[in-house]
C-alpha cells in the first residue's frame, strides 16, 4: 500500500523542487541523496547530497508549508542578510547559492547554501563536551570578535525597521501577560523598573538575535560559520552583546558545567570592545533585559506544554524564571 506519510510527502517535493534547482545552477549535476537534519521549529532543514559538477553537499532551508512565510519562517529573509554578509571578512557564513520563492502557502520557499563543516555546542549549559580548553577559548573569542564585525556592517541598505530598546522591552511585557500567573510571579515589577530606566537607543546594526557559540559551526579554534539567523533584526548593538554574555555566565541558573578554558564574560566583553574600538556603556540594562527576555520565553514553553498536556522540555520553570528576574533586577541595581 502507498505511504501517505505527509513527512515523507514533503521529503519528496523538496528533493524534486532541489534537483532542478541544482541541475539549472550546475549543469548536469543531481542530487543523489536528501536527509532530513535535526534542529530548528521555524523551518525544515535538509543536507543534499549532490554528485557532477556541484559542490559535493549543500544544506537546503524550506519555509513550513501550508504556513504564511513570515516573521522566523521567512527563509528568503534569512537568505538576504546571508548575502548581506557573505563577503564581510570578520563574519563567516554559508554562501547562498540560488533561492526559489515557491507560491506560498502551498508550495514553500526554499533556498540552497554551503555545507559547513563544524560542530555546535553551547558550552555553560551543556554537559562536558571534551573540547580542549585552548580550542574552546580561541572559539569563544572568535565569536566575540566576530559580534564586533557584524555590527561594523552597514545595515541601510537592508531597508529593515528599526527595534529600539523599548519596543524589545515591550515584547517581553506582552509574552509575560499572556501567561499563568504563577509563571510570572515577580514579572511586573522587573518589567516597570525596566520601563523606568530604558536607555536612549545606540546607532542601529544588524542584530543576529541568538548570538552564542550554540549557533555557530567550529572546528579546533575556530569559528567556521555562524547560523541560526531566523530572529535577525536591525537594532540596539548591546542586545546581542548582552545575550552572549549571558549564554557564557556561569552563574546562568542553566549552568551544567564550567569547562576549562572558557574566557570569563568580562574577557568575552574586554575582547568585544576592543575588536569594535567603542564601549558597551549602559550594558547593565541590557544584562538585565535579555535576562527578563529568557524568563519571559521560559514562561512561553511551560505554558505550550501545559495546553498540549505534555511534559515542559525545561524542569522546573518556575524556579527558573524566578532565578532568571532575580538576576534581571540585581543588573538594574548595578546599572550606571
Amino acid at each position: 500500500m502507498p505511504s501517505h506519510n505527509p513527512a515523507a510527502t514533503t521529503a519528496d517535493a523538496v528533493r524534486g523542487r532541489v534537483s532542478s534547482m541544482v541541475d539549472a545552477t550546475w549543469a548536469g549535476a543531481t542530487v543523489t541523496a536528501l536527509d532530513e537534519l535535526p534542529g530548528g521549529t521555524s523551518s525544515l532543514t535538509y543536507l543534499a547530497r549532490m554528485a557532477g559538477t556541484a559542490p559535493e553537499r549543500a544544506v537546503v532551508k524550506v519555509a513550513p508549508p501550508g504556513l504564511a512565510p513570515v516573521r522566523n519562517r521567512d527563509v528568503l529573509r534569512q537568505a538576504r542578510v546571508l548575502r548581506a554578509l557573505l563577503d564581510a571578512p570578520d563574519v563567516p557564513v554559508p554562501t547562498v547559492f540560488v533561492e526559489d520563492p515557491g507560491t506560498p502557502p502551498e508550495v514553500p520557499p526554499m533556498f540552497l547554501m554551503s555545507y559547513v563543516e563544524g560542530e555546535s555546542v553551547e558550552p555553560v549549559i551543556e554537559p562536558d563536551t571534551g573540547i580542549p580548553g585552548q580550542e574552546l577559548r580561541a572559539r569563544a573569542l572568535g565569536a566575540a570578535r566576530a559580534l564586533a564585525g557584524l555590527q561594523a556592517i552597514d545595515p541601510a541598505p537592508l531597508a529593515e525597521p528599526v527595534i529600539t530598546p523599548a519596543e524589545e522591552l515591550a515584547r517581553w511585557d506582552k509574552a509575560f501577560a499572556t501567561v499563568p500567573a504563577e509563571l510570572a510571579q515577580g514579572a511586573e515589577q522587573c518589567g516597570t523598573r525596566l520601563a523606568e530606566w530604558t536607555p536612549e537607543p545606540s546607532e542601529p546594526v544588524i542584530q543576529h538575535g541568538d548570538w552564542r557559540l550554540g549557533n555557530m559551526l567550529s572546528s579546533g579554534p575556530r569559528v567556521n560559520a555562524v547560523i541560526d539567523w531566523e530572529i535577525w533584526a536591525v537594532g540596539d548593538p548591546r542586545m546581542d552583546v548582552a545575550w552572549f554574555l549571558l549564554m557564557t555566565d556561569p552563574a546562568h541558573p542553566s549552568r551544567v558545567s564550567l569547562p576549562a578554558g572558557m574566557p570569563s564574560p568580562d574577557e568575552l566583553l574586554d575582547c568585544y570592545e576592543q575588536a569594535a574600538g567603542r564601549r558597551a556603556h549602559g550594558l547593565e540594562w541590557f544584562e538585565a533585559l535579555v535576562r527578563y527576555k529568557q524568563a519571559a520565553a521560559t514562561a512561553l514553553i511551560a505554558k505550550n506544554a501545559r495546553k498540549r498536556g505534555v511534559e515542559s522540555p525545561i524542569p522546573d520553570a518556575e524556579g527558573l524564571i524566578g532565578t532568571l528576574l532575580d538576576q534581571a533586577s540585581e543588573r538594574l541595581a548595578k546599572r550606571r
